[in-house]
């Protein structure tokens, strides 16, 4: 449900000339604020934040689109908007009443003298400056001076407070009293806030929503992160409420990934293209997740594969399936490590994006997830699906239990939806399923903001080796040999760089071939364990790929299947499959013509062509059954219905 329209930003560019050419500052802004609401920007310096504040209180002009405030259109500087700044800006030969009453005596000047007197009188006391109302700037503090220009912006009764980072330059101490003052006023008088910081903390502490904006130029908004903590809020109990780092680990992970393409951005610009023989593009940006099954993009680096078929590749590693998804949006990465519904999820547009038409050549990796509860579930009896289904029973319903997925069009979404509703537990009634980033896991199993999760290694190793969570069952035991990870590129990529995409192909099903010889599992576990790629102990990352396995349950694994990395074929089967779980879980619609659509998506031809180059056996698409631990069967020639 769209917000009341209170303010609304309305596609707004700002470009500004330059002798050498025109900048483009912001680029497309668009987003609605509710009455009432406290809105953060946050980004790293040169994304345009304070660009954007300044178009809003009207001392900036958009280069297109606009500003409407209340239905009326912004155009100038007005009282409806009263702006702080990190520098106060107090006139320094006038008292705190004074520098409060200039405003007020010129907006509110239907008022009477006693009357206004008594509104300036109001809001020193609102914030605790009754004493050193007579007072100059030279004779108070800098929380003090910060606090007048709160009391000065909110005297004459704004519809909008902007905030420019207000409490930048003030001790932490000063600045969380301010930061409460600043939501308990907020909060009483119902005033809308737009305020743009640096600080994460002070942004989640304040916030119903941040605004995470790109990297200029072109600075956009990349992500919009809703903060559910409860109100009123106090720093201390924020820290504690279980979403907090969840929240903040997102928040953090935008910023390092923007200061990432930056530093890539820039790799770029001083890099032209090299072409190699019949090869159109062989400098190559390829993006992954520090996850185990990220194995063959690194061993094709490692092992000098890609460079045997003339590519000279970049691995950058992302933070987040939605940071790789944004990276093929604009254009950032050439090709990527991409969960199975993932190159479906941007060709059909999920998530109100434009469709981004895909293309799969090949299947990186099958198996290797497994789904982990939190330990303290297994000391209070849960040890399988049913005695979860009973757990889950006895909860306090006023909240619902959580467990955490990677991505909406993710294997381990769908698999872990499969696992619960055979058990008579009911995905979205009885329990909420996240996503999380697969970093950010463990940290959530730990603070409590969720049961389990379903995830890659290392994180399910990791939890049982610190005694934070135990194995319930691997996915292996859902279905057995299930497509996990592909190679995901733009389809109009691929129409550009054939040959590339074709070398591409080929490198990566040799490392492949590599990575599923057992005898290479252990200096593959221990290259990923470098600070390039996972940045993990190794004893991590062994157990996934080499076995054994630790269920943390007194249970071991011995079952070399439990990664894979054969069985490269992208076959139509897996991937309808995959299809219709989106539909059935209101992912995506189903489109009318969603068997074209597939066959055009799978590059069958491009990796039957590499196998043929590479003089591996030929290949086939399967249309065989598929049959899941529980009986369930999909048959590919039947066809899907909404």
């Amino acid at each position: 449900m769209s917000l009341p329209a209170f303010l609304e930003i309305d596609h707004v560019d700002r470009m500004f000339p330059t002798p050498q050419g025109t900048y483009v500052a912001l680029k497309d802004v668009h987003l609605r604020i509710a009455k009432g609401e406290f809105i953060s920007v946050i980004g790293h310096s040169g994304c345009g934040k304070s660009t954007l504040l300044n178009i809003v209180a009207g001392l900036d002009r958009a280069s297109a689109g606009g500003i409407v405030l209340q239905g009326r259109e912004v155009r100038d500087p007005g009282p409806d908007r009263m702006v702080v700044f990190q520098n106060h800006s107090l006139l320094p030969w006038l008292t705190v009443r004074q520098n409060i009453a200039l405003g007020v005596n010129r907006v509110l000047k239907h008022l009477s003298k006693q009357e206004r007197r008594q509104v300036v009188a109001d809001h020193i006391a609102m914030v605790g400056l009754t004493a050193a109302a007579d007072k100059y700037p030279r004779e108070i503090s800098g929380g003090m001076k910060q606090r007048v220009g709160i009391a000065r912006a909110l005297a004459i009764r704004p519809e909008l407070l902007l905030l420019d980072e207000p409490f930048g330059a003030l001790d932490a101490l000063t600045r969380g009293r301010l930061q409460e003052q600043l939501m308990e006023i907020c909060n009483r008088y119902e005033i809308s806030a737009m305020m743009v910081t640096h600080d994460v903390d002070e942004a989640l502490l304040l916030a119903d929503r941040v605004i995470m904006m790109t990297n200029g130029p072109s600075a956009h908004i990349g992500q919009i992160l809703a903060v559910p903590l409860p109100r009123p809020r106090s720093r201390m109990e924020v820290i504690h409420d279980p979403n907090y780092y969840r929240l903040r680990g997102e928040l953090v992970e935008f910023l390092n990934h923007q200061k990432f393409l930056k530093k890539e951005r820039a790799k770029v610009q001083k890099a032209a293209v090299i072409s190699r023989g019949s090869i159109e593009k062989s400098n190559l940006t390829l993006g992954f997740i520090p996850l185990s099954d990220c194995a063959p993009l690194v061993v094709a680096v490692e092992k000098g594969f890609f460079a045997k078929h003339g590519l000279d590749v970049t691995l950058t590693r992302e933070p987040s399936w939605s940071a790789i998804a944004d990276g093929m949006r604009e254009g950032q990465l050439d090709a990527a490590q991409m969960v199975t519904g993932m190159p479906l999820s941007l060709t059909l547009g999920a998530d109100n994006h434009p469709p981004l038409p895909m293309q799969v050549s090949m299947t990186l990796s099958r198996n290797g997830n497994a789904i982990t509860l939190s330990r303290r579930l297994y000391d209070q009896g849960v040890t399988d699906l049913s005695t979860l289904r009973l757990y889950l029973q006895t909860l306090d319903r006023k909240r619902l239990p959580t467990m955490g997925v990677v991505h909406a069009a993710s294997m381990h979404n769908f698999l872990l939806r499969h696992w619960l509703s055979s058990g008579g537990i009911q995905p979205d009634r009885d329990v909420e399923l996240m996503v999380i980033p697969p970093p950010q896991m463990l940290a959530n199993l730990t603070s409590g903001g969720i049961l389990g999760y379903c995830v890659g290694e290392p994180w399910n190793m990791r939890a049982v080796q610190e005694r934070l969570g135990f194995v319930v069952i691997a996915t292996m035991d859902l279905w057995s040999g299930h497509i996990e990870k592909v190679l995901g590129v733009r389809q109009e990529w691929a129409e550009q760089y054939p040959n590339t995409y074709l070398a591409l192909t080929k490198a990566l099903l040799e490392a492949c071939l590599y990575c599923e010889s057992f005898e290479h599992r252990d200096e593959i576990a221990a290259t990923l364990a470098g600070s390039r790629y996972l940045n993990a102990d190794s004893q991590f990352i062994r157990p996934g790929l080499a076995g054994p396995y630790d269920l943390g349950t007194g249970k071991t694994l011995y079952r070399k299947e439990f990664c894979r990395f054969d069985h490269n074929t992208p076959h139509y089967s897996e991937h309808l499959w995959v299809l219709a779980q989106m539909v059935r879980w209101h992912i995506v619609p189903l489109p009318s013509n969603y068997d074209a659509l597939l066959r055009q998506m799978l590059s069958l031809s491009v990796y039957q062509r590499a196998v043929a180059e590479l003089d591996l056996p030929p290949c086939s698409d399967s249309m065989t059954p598929i049959t899941l631990w529980d009986g369930t069967t999909f048959d590919p020639t039947l066809p899907l219905s909404a």
